[in-house]
């Protein structure tokens, strides 16, 4: 009896351990940037939580979904307090690795550059962008920090951009509510990581480059780089990430970004 006990508990130890997938989620999910990083770490065999504002389910997210069973959609506006609760009270207990505040605004939705420009400002833009760029960023962060505690990896990114720095050389007058707004997320991103690094999670920010989005394929940008091409190099950075890196300002390659 005892050497059948010793086989049976041999054979055990010979078994493949399973082991979970990490999971990511990613604001902002349905279309650019956020849909790229739904596509690719979906590649990685990544569990995907996509997020997005639709009343329905984006098509674009459809087609993903139906060529990756770990792809799965949420609605949740970052504007919202109560739709971001209540996404992560149905993943309560559920760890996420990687947490991408990708959602963010740029331009004005009904109008040109002039209302972002000193002299003919919409004023009512402001409200929006900080809702969308600076206080959704934090407050996914925050209700979602006991998900990203309970993970392997523990990361927090947010997609900034060098249009936030102080320091980087201004290319015209243009985008005034955009780029303030990208400069209060990384100082906020940066207290956040002061905050989050002694429970060993690593908070950075990425700037993702001039990227060929849908919504700039037609604009001449110089220097504009593919899609598929920044978040790939976005993936390795954040693979590579430590906690040692928490408060860092990121370009898409990894070299440090301008503040």
């Amino acid at each position: 009896m005892k050497r059948i006990r010793s086989i049976a508990f041999a054979a055990l130890l010979c078994l493949p351990v399973i082991s979970q997938a990490d999971t990511v989620l990613i604001t902002g999910a349905n279309s650019g940037i956020g849909l790229e990083f739904v596509k690719q770490y979906a590649e990685k065999g990544w569990d995907v939580i996509a997020t997005h504002r639709h009343d329905g389910v984006p098509q674009s997210l459809v087609e993903v979904m139906s060529r990756h069973k770990k792809v799965r959609a949420e609605r949740m506006d970052v504007t919202s307090h109560d739709e971001i609760k209540a996404v992560a009270a149905k993943l309560r207990g559920e760890p996420i690795d990687v947490l991408i505040n990708n959602a963010g605004l740029y331009s004005d939705p009904e109008g040109g550059r002039e209302s972002q420009i000193f002299g003919t400002l919409k004023y009512s833009l402001h409200d929006d962008f900080m809702a969308v760029n600076v206080r959704g960023a934090v407050m996914v962060a925050e209700v979602f920090q006991p998900n990203v505690q309970a993970s392997k990896q523990k990361k927090i990114i947010s997609i900034s951009s060098t249009n936030g720095s102080v320091s980087e050389p201004l290319s015209g007058d243009h985008g005034m509510w955009y780029r303030a707004s990208k400069a209060a997320l990384n100082r906020a991103m940066q207290l956040v990581a002061v905050n989050q690094a002694p429970r060993g999670v690593t908070v950075v920010l990425l700037h993702p480059g001039t990227v060929r989005t849908e919504r700039l394929r037609d604009a001449n940008i110089p220097n504009q780089i593919e899609t598929d091409f920044s978040v790939s190099h976005m993936i390795k950075t954040i693979d590579a990430l430590t906690v040692k890196d928490a408060g860092r300002f990121l370009a898409y390659d990894g070299q440090e970004a301008p503040w």
